[in-house]
């Protein structure tokens, strides 16, 4: 559970996304883990890479670091001014290529993505760094998420090869988006999931990801939806695919 960000954190809201998950078929191996509790192990990482180097601190603020061609590595030689400071990690000046099961072969610039901040002025460990850790500690070996966590993927890739963590085989799925382009799960269509539809929601899911569940299946509980699309998941329907659009 990502609760790193405590002044962001919705009330109850954990909870909720368990008992979703659970209505929806979805379980989990052992108990759930927090972000919050792990903080030794992102210390520990983040001492890993600061004792090769790989690390500076950073005075920047927000306005002068988001740039269109990523962090141009203004205080790699130490920071502009006095003050409280984020943590980045130096990236090599590189091409870092992987292979997506959805997105095909994918290749950055390194230089171009910019030093990631791995711990935020206010001493918050940064997601980039504390997924790193997690899917290491828990023996993730697939990564199944949305196409806009894909430029996400080179920080990560990277930090795994400098902590020398094995990285996982990455599949980046097409994102719903409105007839617009927007993203669903901002726009005033983004409403909570129904436990009693669990079903019905699941095989517009699979039908919006081009598994063309047969119509009949639409009227099965959420078990027999999921048994299916494990027995038919076929990723390659998916290729290339970043976004797929809801009806007006």
């Amino acid at each position: 559970m990502e609760d790193l960000d405590q002044a962001r954190l919705v009330p109850g809201s954990a909870a909720q996304m368990l008992r979703t998950l659970e209505a929806f078929g979805l379980h989990w191996d052992g108990a759930v883990e927090y972000q919050s509790a792990c903080t030794a192990h992102y210390r520990a990482a983040l001492d890993q890479l600061a004792s090769r180097g790989l690390t500076y601190p950073c005075s920047c603020a927000r306005s002068e670091r988001e740039g269109k061609g990523g962090y141009p590595g203004t205080c790699r030689s130490g920071p502009r001014r006095a003050g409280p400071t984020a943590t980045r990690f130096r990236l090599a000046d590189a091409t870092l290529s992987f292979e997506d099961r959805a997105q095909g072969s994918c290749s950055f610039e390194l230089r171009e993505r910019g030093d990631v901040i791995v711990r935020r002025r206010d001493g918050v460990f940064a997601y980039q760094l504390a997924v790193v850790v997690d899917d290491a500690r828990q023996g993730v070996t697939h990564v199944v998420r949305g196409a806009d966590l894909l430029d996400s993927t080179p920080w990560q890739v990277s930090l795994q090869r400098a902590l020398g963590i094995a990285q996982p085989a990455y599949l980046h799925l097409p994102l719903v988006v409105e007839p617009d382009g927007r993203k669903l799960a901002k726009s005033r269509r983004c409403v909570p999931l129904e436990a009693s539809r669990s079903g019905r929601e699941l095989h517009r899911a699979l039908t919006l990801l081009r598994q063309e569940p047969p119509a009949e299946l639409e009227l099965e509980p959420a078990g027999t939806v999921l048994d299916w699309a494990c027995a038919h998941w076929r990723p390659e329907r998916l290729a290339g695919v970043r976004e797929v659009r809801i009806a007006a």
